[in-house]
């Protein structure tokens, strides 16, 4: 933990040194606004009302409304001499009894640590405030604002707890606490049952968020089957060119484009890379030069070759044909013989 606050706990003419901690820490899951079609995240400038300009952080002050458009303007020098500026004191005004303080009061909870040579005098106040039952009230200034606060006993340490201030509570004001409704006895019987049977002690650990949790389980989901958006990172401006480089690159392209004369020797010239344009008058230009080349006649070439392969196979019949009526002539032969 980090300590947000240093100063001393004034109890009597006793001051013991101490550092504040926040002692309870928020666990809902936080998102953040994004773009949905490439998980960008959205930005918000701080943009001025009246002249339509972007705002520094060092030109913002703190504004009071008056109310009918008038704003009073309050700059670091006006808060500078505020006592609170340079507060560094817990107060200790009374000691009182604890169901005494509406549990609606309470607001946050911060640890007391002792510092340095504050070890004793803090383990005294610690032990002799739950000796007595009570709890201290006193006054700390945090963030530039006074508030009321209780010292009590938890877990062997000083906690310290911000309290409301009584014209911060609102009043409730509800039309049914002016009707004439009231329960009757057996109905407070039958709701004092159950309130009986639904008795026990409180365990804190035996709740759980229930909907954490299965916001959490959905994010692990996700995660395990990589539905993961990758915001692309913002492209960086691109570094100033030489102004008459670029222009010559941009002639020699347009007449490679154009197929014109004048241009360089291969070794000579920079590659200028194909856009769409030229890639496709290439590609037109390159298909007429490739039917030319084509061997004409083809298909008949084909023909002509399909017909004297079809003659090698009635010239190899009738060869074989031959071969088979040699034998007959030879027999003839040795008949005269």
């Amino acid at each position: 933990m980090r300590a947000i606050w240093k100063g001393a706990v004034s109890f009597g003419l006793v001051s013991i040194a101490v550092k504040l901690y926040s002692a309870t820490e928020e666990k809902s899951i936080r998102f953040h606004q994004v773009h949905r079609d490439d998980g960008g995240r959205i930005r918000y400038q701080r943009i001025c009302s009246v002249c339509g300009k972007q705002v520094e952080y060092d030109d913002i002050a703190k504004g009071y409304d008056l109310g009918g458009g008038e704003i009073v303007v309050l700059t670091d020098e006006d808060f500078a001499d505020l006592p609170l500026s340079t507060s560094r004191a817990i107060d200790v005004l009374e000691f009182v009894p604890t169901e005494q303080i509406d549990p609606i009061l309470f607001n946050k909870s911060y640890y007391l640590e002792p510092e340095g040579t504050a070890t004793k005098p803090y383990i005294l106040l610690r032990d002799a405030l739950a000796d007595s039952k009570r709890v201290a009230i006193v006054k700390i200034a945090l963030r530039q604002r006074e508030q009321l606060a209780t010292l009590r006993v938890r877990d062997d340490v000083l906690v310290l707890n911000t309290m409301l201030w009584p014209d911060e509570v609102r009043q409730p004001d509800f039309a049914f606490l002016d009707e004439e409704v009231e329960a009757r006895e057996p109905e407070l019987a039958m709701a004092a049952s159950l309130i009986d049977s639904m008795t026990g002690d409180f365990v804190p650990e035996e709740y759980t968020d229930d909907y954490r949790e299965a916001l959490q389980q959905v994010i692990d989901a996700k995660v395990e089957g990589r539905e993961i958006e990758v915001p692309a990172e913002p492209e960086e401006a691109p570094a100033a060119v030489d102004l008459m480089a670029a222009l010559r690159a941009s002639v020699e392209r347009a007449q490679a484009a154009r197929g014109e004369g004048g241009r360089p020797a291969e070794e000579e010239r920079e590659p200028v890379e194909p856009t769409p344009i030229t890639s496709a008058r290439s590609r037109r230009k390159a298909q007429p030069e490739a039917e030319e080349e084509k061997p004409r006649g083809k298909k008949a070439s084909g023909g002509r070759a399909g017909g004297k392969k079809a003659a090698g196979e009635k010239a190899g019949g009738r060869k074989s044909g031959g071969e088979k009526a040699a034998p007959k002539k030879a027999a003839k032969s040795r008949r005269s013989a």
